[in-house]
């Protein structure tokens, strides 16, 4: 794909969030969720990304299953547009966060931004690891169940029958989408490192150490709040019983 068509195709996400985000704004938002509009309006935005892009990784490799077996040549047109629209969304993300939020709140997420803008660009940009991109891509199916799960909070949805059920596709999904794929992600740079040059290498092995840490920290916290605190309040009631 040309440069053209890349720069294109970003700079269409990164207006196409724009609007999603402006349209957020003129749709009802929950009670509490003022408190915060803007944070709404942001994970908003991330869930519409989310769904999207989950669906759109599943569909590459359904549609081009020979991307499978070579992740780092074979790609569509179609799993490549996939990873320019991802990294529109992401610059959008980072401005987002760096304009509307203290840099104390956001700075994990604005590098986990600037991680993966870099690999992204090198992939779409070189026309190689294309499908490996797309494989990281699909942590976005855990992502849906993620932002959903803070819109509930901020709802104030917290203690309902949907948020329980989400709580536990969401930790489901972490360990699928995001643990199981990140260890078979780094597995597969190992394995093939002869076949990958240094600069692509350091690259991919740096950004996955990082993904890796930022995932098990927060694993640790959503089970701690969804799961761990539950089970203590419930058996603080049983003995007050």
């Amino acid at each position: 794909m040309e440069l053209s068509s890349v720069i294109l195709t970003t700079g269409g996400s990164y207006g196409f969030f724009r609007l999603v985000n402006a349209g957020v704004n003129k749709l009802p938002m929950p009670e509490t969720a003022c408190r915060n509009a803007w944070k709404w309006r942001n994970i908003s935005t991330s869930f519409v990304h989310s769904l999207v892009t989950a669906i759109w990784a599943v569909l590459c490799f359904f549609l081009h299953p020979r991307m499978a077996e070579d992740l780092i040549e074979t790609h569509s047109a179609f799993s490549h547009a996939l990873v320019s629209f991802s990294i529109g969304y992401f610059i959008y993300d980072f401005f987002d966060m760096v304009l509307n939020q203290k840099l104390s709140q956001s700075w994990e997420l604005l590098f986990h931004h600037v991680v993966v803008i870099t690999c992204f660009g090198l992939s779409v940009l070189s026309c190689r690891y294309v499908g490996f991109a797309v494989v990281a891509l699909l942590v976005e199916i855990n992502s849906v169940f993620l932002h959903l799960r803070q819109m509930l909070r901020m709802a104030s949805l917290a203690a309902g029958t949907l948020y329980r059920v989400n709580s536990m596709i969401n930790l489901g999904t972490y360990v699928v989408f995001r643990i199981n794929t990140l260890a078979w992600m780094t597995r597969w740079l190992v394995l093939n490192r002869d076949k990958v040059p240094l600069l692509a290498y350091t690259l991919g092995s740096v950004g996955m150490a990082i993904m890796t840490a930022m995932n098990i920290v927060l694993f640790y916290r959503l089970l701690r709040s969804d799961f761990l605190k539950s089970s203590t309040r419930e058996a603080k009631k049983e003995k007050e019983m």
